[in-house]
């Protein structure tokens, strides 16, 4: 299943990616319905949890602005629309999946933004992607399982 998942993600990228191109192009038939269907189409001998594709990238569309103005105080020094569009939407799917995906660890998640960025970024992609990710995660995951009381173990009543 990892394997797969990791598949469909590239999925989930290559859509996203075509996606927010022809919009910017002003492509009147950009359509993510049509663009999703097309590559799962392309992969379905291949991708078991089409589900989880149409999950993420229904979800990156649908909140993209959100996930914008969360990432821009996570790399202050680059502005959102200064980010390269690959690395822009690779930092989406992994916040994504960080706020929405309780079924995957986070450090599973970041992990995986990172391979995305290093197979399909620039050469300094996965570090940024890993900063960007691993600020988010240290920031508003790390520290609110940190806020969790532990509750002790009760011991047993003799009889």
């Amino acid at each position: 299943m990892a394997s797969n998942r990791h598949l469909g993600r590239i999925i989930v990228l290559q859509t996203l990616y075509e996606l927010e191109f022809r919009t910017e192009a002003n492509d009147p038939a950009a359509s993510v319905e049509d663009i999703l269907d097309r590559n799962i189409q392309r992969y379905k001998a291949m991708v078991e949890d089409q589900e989880f594709i149409r999950r993420l990238v229904m979800g990156i569309s649908a909140d993209t602005a959100t996930l914008d103005e969360t990432l821009g105080p996570l790399a202050p020094e680059w502005p959102i629309d200064q980010i390269a569009r690959m690395d822009r939407t690779v930092l989406q799917i992994g916040l994504y999946e960080l706020m929405h995906g309780e079924d995957v660890p986070p450090k599973v998640v970041i992990n995986e933004a990172v391979e995305l960025a290093k197979a399909f970024g620039g050469d300094n992609s996965s570090k940024f992607v890993n900063g960007v990710l691993g600020t988010y995660y240290r920031q508003n995951i790390e520290s609110k399982e940190a806020e969790v009381p532990v509750q002790p173990a009760k011991k047993a009543k003799k009889s």
